[in-house]
């Protein structure tokens, strides 16, 4: 009895706190909004809309222009009270031919996509022997002699997992494989494809690129293409490979950050910023990658504003340009506000495809967990648990979060992701309307939330 009597106590406390934090009124709108988004279509039609009247959206490409357009035409078709834009300075990479031919002993075409911010090949491609190494650090600490004048190939496998951490494990192979190929005399580098998936649709991504440090010309094979590989290396026979990727930086372009706001009624000048990456890879049409996300910000920005009305503070909403092969749009929006960077509340990114969100993590000042708890109580009804305050968010408040922004992370289910990540089969079929809903309900919660509170949620705790 005594503690049934404990837990209603608790009980009581908590919606006690929530009531002294914030309007009852405020919270039952709030809600039901919560159930209604549930039910909504929007961000599933701004996703098609986007993958359907542009497409692929690859930085610097007439794709890019046409994106910065639809979303200038799509905030104001929403209503937005503010739409601007901003410029991002970049250097344009187009990605060209890509070919790769086993030439002996066993003649076979391979499935290949050029690595973004790679360098070509010559005209006539690279013919070279392969030379294998299960794992970047196996290459790390092979002898120069084992490398030189040869065709590198790693063959480490993604390995699935719901918070997509067998990405983070892999994905230093693609950025640093060229690199450390050219320091040990390769020609040219090769890797199995970053993706979980078995199909013969290679997965691109950026490779590391420093002016002043050497490279090669690389690529990635698709799975089934890498196995074929191994299986003939492990013939010990010599395997000469024929590559051919015309990709090649192709000069300075500017593109735009969109920004659409929602302005606040009392703090107008403070913003809660949410939002996606506008770019896309050049394979599909970057529906997952991040159309989603872009889909999920703005429709739970303008649901808030249609149903609640304005909040205290400003909701921004920012489609940053260029985070495949640079966060250059990161880059420039921390540049063009960095004199306000404390009216910064709090943000978040989405940019994980629109599987159903299991978790929010959060970086913030613990005095301002009380809201995070109220978060909870909401979003536990969406099947959302608490990933504590150490949490992080997407790439492009990399430069945000460094300066001392407090962000959250609402965590997507990333099983089925990495499928279709960076490849030709990232298309608006793989998107699942009612999945994206719950993405939609929980961006409302903390969004709102988070514009409606009193206090900050501090700064400089997330700093690097």
């Amino acid at each position: 009895m005594k503690k049934i009597l404990l837990i209603s106590l608790i009980m009581s406390l908590n919606v006690m706190a929530e009531s002294d934090q914030f309007n009852p009124a405020f919270l039952q709108q709030l809600k039901v909004l919560r159930d209604q988004a549930l039910d909504s279509q929007l961000a599933y039609e701004i996703t098609e809309s986007l993958t359907t009247e542009v497409g692929a959206r690859l930085a610097g490409s007439p794709g890019d222009a046409k994106a910065v357009a639809w979303a200038q035409a799509k905030f104001k078709e929403l209503g937005f009270d503010r739409v601007m834009t901003e410029p991002v300075p970049l250097k344009r990479w187009t990605r060209g031919q890509e070919t790769a031919r086993i030439l002996s002993p066993f003649p076979h075409n391979l499935a290949i996509t050029a690595l973004g911010r790679t360098h070509p090949t010559p005209d006539e491609g690279i013919t070279a022997e392969v030379v294998h190494f299960a794992t970047l650090a196996d290459l790390q600490a092979a002898d120069k002699s084992e490398v030189a004048g040869k065709i590198t190939f790693i063959s480490e496998r993604m390995v699935r997992s719901q918070d997509g951490s067998g990405y983070g494990k892999a994905v230093a192979g693609r950025g640093l494989t060229a690199q450390v190929t050219a320091a040990k005399g390769g020609v040219a580098a090769i890797i199995r494809s970053i993706g979980t998936d078995n199909n013969r649709t290679p997965h691109t991504g950026g490779a590391r690129y420093d002016k002043d440090i050497p490279s090669v010309p690389a690529g990635a094979i698709s799975n089934p293409d890498a196995d074929l590989l191994v299986n003939m290396l492990k013939r010990n026979k010599p395997v000469t490979l024929q590559l051919k990727l015309t990709s090649h930086w192709d000069g300075d372009y500017t593109s735009q950050n969109v920004i659409g706001d929602m302005l606040g009624s009392e703090k107008p000048d403070e913003y809660i910023v949410i939002g996606c990456h506008l770019d896309s890879w050049d394979l599909g049409t970057g529906a997952l990658d991040d159309a989603a996300g872009c889909g999920i910000t703005m429709a739970a920005a303008k649901l808030i504003h249609d149903t609640i009305g304005p909040l205290k503070r400003t909701i921004r909403v920012v489609l940053w340009a260029n985070e495949e092969y640079g966060i250059s749009g990161a880059i420039a929006y921390h540049e063009a506000h960095k004199n306000e960077l404390k009216q910064h509340i709090l943000g978040g990114e989405s940019d994980l495809g629109a599987d159903k969100i299991y978790a929010l993590g959060t970086r913030v000042a613990e005095s301002a967990l009380p809201t995070v708890d109220t978060m909870m109580s909401l979003l536990k009804p969406l099947d959302i648990e608490y990933a504590g305050n150490q949490g992080s968010s997407g790439a492009d408040l990399i430069p945000m979060r460094r300066a001392g922004m407090a962000v959250f992370g609402l965590k997507q289910d990333a099983s089925s992701y990495f499928d279709y990540h960076h490849t030709a089969n990232d298309t608006l079929d793989k998107i699942n309307p009612e999945s994206m809903a719950q993405n939609v309900a929980a961006w409302i919660v903390v969004t709102a939330l988070a514009a409606e509170a009193d206090h900050d949620f501090g700064f400089g705790l997330s700093e690097e």
